[in-house]
């Protein structure tokens, strides 16, 4: 496939986010500029989110993607996915709880690394 065929996608994808969610996330465009990387992610995105074969409906998938972006303290994607979440129904809430659980998580995974590390320097 060619590098202009290549762009062609990468700009149809593009129209359709835009058309979907109102908008472009910057992580798109600046990925956008390399076809090659931006095609695949973007194929990973729509199987995750929009696959007619999803086991978890959209509202179960866009809070889990909220909790994943709290517990990874990615202020930009708990805003993108918390307007998709509240797109699809879900309340403010469910979504507080969301975040709770993805920043228990992320609390309980930095007390994993300290705790471990704190147990190797005191071992007898």
């Amino acid at each position: 496939m060619s590098r202009e065929e290549k762009e062609e996608i990468a700009q149809k994808i593009l129209e359709r986010i835009e058309e979907k969610f109102g908008t472009v996330p910057l992580v798109n465009k600046v990925l956008s500029e390399d076809p090659d990387l931006f095609i695949p992610v973007s194929n990973v995105a729509k199987a995750a989110f929009e696959s007619e074969d999803k086991k978890l409906d959209a509202k179960t998938s866009y809070l889990c993607a909220v909790a994943a972006a709290t517990g990874l303290g990615a202020e930009h994607c708990i805003r993108a996915q918390g307007n998709h979440a509240k797109q699809v129904g879900v309340t403010k809430d469910e979504m507080r709880e969301a975040m709770f659980i993805g920043s228990y998580m992320a609390m309980t995974r930095a007390q994993s690394y300290a705790f471990r590390v704190l147990e190797d320097l005191y071992k007898e």
